[in-house]
């Protein structure tokens, strides 16, 4: 069951960061942001990290979701040898844990680039976070939620991975 979470909830994010990528507009379109100030204006630089750590996020979550998938592939295989006894399949435990864990490990990651990405698209429509206001509002509970998830999914890893 924990992997079919970590499939699903990758595959979401997978999903959704590439219709991000998808539907991403020319940073030179003034009329999509919310920007008052010019000197709040981000540059093409701010585009283009945008634009790194989507793929990174999106890399993240494809690659440890196929992952997670394969490991749960190999279990139901496993499984459908004995079809007397379904529930009793021999896995080498450590190398399901250590695959649990390397996709955890790549579901953390890809929120972070996700999360960093989200920073840049902040700054894009309401301004450079240098400039304060509403930008530096958003930003900061961008940054002070996510790791509190991240921690407690973290921490429900970790247990998992140790029981």
């Amino acid at each position: 069951m924990a992997l079919d979470g970590i499939v699903n909830v990758n595959s979401l994010f997978t999903d959704a960061v590439f219709i991000g990528l998808s539907l991403a507009s020319d940073s030179s379109d003034q009329s999509s942001t919310l920007k008052s100030k010019s000197s709040c204006s981000t540059d093409i630089e701010v585009a283009r990290t945008l634009l790194v750590y989507k793929v990174f996020s999106f890399s993240s979550f494809l690659f440890y979701s196929l992952i997670a998938h394969g490991l749960k592939l190999a279990i139901n295989l496993l499984n459908s040898r004995e079809v007397e006894e379904a529930l009793k399949a021999k896995i080498n435990v450590n190398i399901l844990k250590f695959g649990m864990m390397g996709s955890a490990i790549g579901s953390v990651m890809g929120c972070l680039f996700l999360m960093l990405a989200m920073v840049n698209v902040v700054e894009m429509k309401l301004g450079l976070l240098s400039c304060g206001g509403k930008t530096a509002y958003s930003v900061a509970t961008l940054i002070i939620l996510v790791p509190i998830g991240l921690s407690g999914y973290i921490s429900i890893a970790v247990y998992a991975f140790m029981h």
